[in-house]
């Protein structure tokens, strides 16, 4: 797969335009709901290697999504860390979809300033995640090593 990834971002077998969501998506979500404290969802992010969590309803819905800025964010405004992730998350999440093109996930997450784009089937169910860590992995071969 990075192979031939490598070789559409360089321009052969007909460039990114080819390349889909689903190319570069991780299926491997780590979820948690919007009750969860934001302590706690420090902890289950470390626990997991993660950098963010999509948050979902009972229905497996993405709510919203926790990152590393909104950890920032929160520390930085003295949020207490018993505060529920429904207060600091950010909302009306983006999406997309896993058919949907790289260059239309692309331009959301340029023009919008985001490094991770949740994917909903159509139904809005959560099948995914689309992250600049995996983008740089599987296309230009630079895994970001975690400690």
């Amino acid at each position: 797969m990075r192979l031939q990834c490598a070789k559409q971002l360089r321009g052969d077998l007909g460039g990114l335009q080819k390349l889909k969501v689903q190319d570069l998506m991780s299926e491997n979500v780590v979820t948690t709901k919007e009750e969860t404290t934001i302590e706690d969802a420090v902890k289950l992010l470390f626990r997991k290697h993660a950098d963010s969590l999509v948050i979902i309803d009972d229905e497996g819905k993405c709510k919203g999504i926790f990152t590393e800025r909104d950890i920032l964010r929160s520390v930085a405004k003295s949020v207490p860390l018993n505060t529920h992730l429904k207060e600091v998350m950010s909302k009306n999440v983006l999406t997309v979809r896993k058919k949907d093109s790289f260059a239309k996930a692309k331009g959301l997450m340029v023009s919008h300033s985001i490094r991770h784009l949740p994917v909903v089937d159509e139904k809005g169910y959560l099948v995914g995640m689309l992250t600049i860590r995996k983008i740089l992995d599987e296309l230009v071969g630079m895994p970001i090593f975690r400690s």
